[in-house]
Formats: C-alpha cells, structure tokens, sequence
C-alpha cells in the first residue's frame, strides 16, 4: 500500500473530540457484533478532566459531517492514566461510522525499532481537516507500553491512530497504538528533535463486545476518583 492508500482507509474511522477544556483526536477501535456499541481509542488526558466533572463531550465524525454531543449518562469512558490511554463507548447508531474496524497490533507483540510509521488527527492550527505525519520507531518500552518515535513533534494530535503499511495486505494497513506526548530534548536548552510516545491500545480492542448494553458500560466505567483529575500524577511529557 502507499500511504495515501493508508489514510484513504483510515479516515472514516476518525472523530474529532470537543471537551469544555479542549479538543484531540478518537479512532474506532472497537465494533460489538451482538448490540449497538461501539468505542474510540484516544489519549486519556483528552477526555479525564470532562469524566471527572461529569461535562459533555462533543464527537464529530468529519468523514460524514455528522456530530453528537454526548452528556455523562450517554457514554461511557475508560482510562488508564498510567499509560495515558482512554476508551469512550457510546451508542454507534448515533454516527454513521464503519461497521468493522481495522486490524490492530496483536496484545503482546511489538514492532521492531526502525520501522516507518503513520499517524492522522486533528491538529490545534488546523482542526477541520485530518493531518498525516510520519516517523521511524526508535524504541519499544516493554514495561510503560509504548514506542518512542525518533525527533518528531506529534503536531497537536493527541489520541490519534498511528498504523504501519502492509504491502502485503491490500487496502488494511494495521493500528498500532494511541498518539499520547512529545518528550522535547531539553539537554542543552536549545531547541533539539525529541521523540513523540505512542501508547499501546490493544486492552481496548474488544471493549465494546464486553456489554450487553450501554447502562452496563456505563455502570462498569472507570471510576471519575481514578482519574489525573482526582490528584493521580499526570503524564510526566508534554501532551498535545
């Protein structure tokens, strides 16, 4: 595949996220096949300070132009504020969103320093339109979860996907994990390239199958006392 092949089969996929606070970037990450709910990956600290104040949140899909705003009893969100990954499941009749995901990287393997990657969101400077960046893996941290990908900015796009290109596999490139941080390189104090951290979002992929409906996920949250809003210890980087 070439990349724009990538983006033409992500870009359905993506939603733009509003809080009172801010804004970042979802993915589809999860589809039930037995009820109506669906999930998005994003970074947790886009969506932690509406969870712990119970606001709303805003989810435009801009492929169709269509957008819901979502009040405390209509969605339900998960965090790990440890990794700084986020999961919101909602209705998806409310969208009119795909009916499957795309593949995501198998729990329990990585992908090799080295290797290009993608990744699409919407930018602060520049939020009606998706944006693709590109980098190379430099490393994979086993125990935290995440890659850190060499000198590049992550532009703004918190919780966005980041995806590999299978050749091999037509019209399906694969999800790796969540746009979460740049950690700048402040080691001399002069602007050097750092590197953008890529969160794991594998524990999500089948959350929406977990449910029978939405009063369930939604009674089964994480709790607003386990967020970085309740005094846990934010993410250390610098986000979006």
């Amino acid at each position: 595949m070439e990349w724009h092949e990538c983006i033409e089969a992500i870009t359905p996929h993506l939603v733009h996220i509003s809080t009172p606070r801010g804004s970042g970037t979802g993915w589809l990450v999860s589809v039930s096949s037995t009820t109506d709910l669906c999930a998005f990956a994003t970074a947790a600290h886009v969506v932690d300070h509406a969870h712990y104040w119970e606001e709303p949140i805003r989810i435009l899909h801009p492929h169709s132009g269509v957008s819901v705003l979502l009040r405390a009893d209509e969605r339900a969100i998960y965090l790990d504020n440890s990794i700084d990954s986020a999961a919101v499941v909602i209705h998806r009749g409310d969208l009119p969103l795909p009916t499957s995901t795309l593949p995501l990287t198998a729990s329990g393997y990585f992908i090799r320093p080295g290797v290009e990657i993608g990744w699409m969101g919407y930018p602060a400077l520049h939020q009606s339109n998706a944006c693709f960046f590109s980098g190379r893996i430099s490393h994979y941290d086993q125990p935290r979860k995440r890659y850190l990908v060499d000198g590049v900015a992550i532009n703004g796009v918190s919780g966005g996907p980041t995806f590999r290109n299978l050749s091999d596999v037509p019209g399906s490139p694969e999800l790796i994990g969540i746009v979460s941080a740049y950690m700048a390189n402040r080691a001399t104090g002069e602007a050097l390239p750092g590197l953008a951290v890529i969160q794991d979002a594998s524990q999500f992929y089948d959350i929406a199958e977990r449910f029978r409906n939405l009063d369930e996920a939604k009674s089964n949250e994480t709790p607003a006392d386990e967020t970085a809003e309740a005094g846990q210890s934010p993410v250390s980087e610098q986000g979006s």
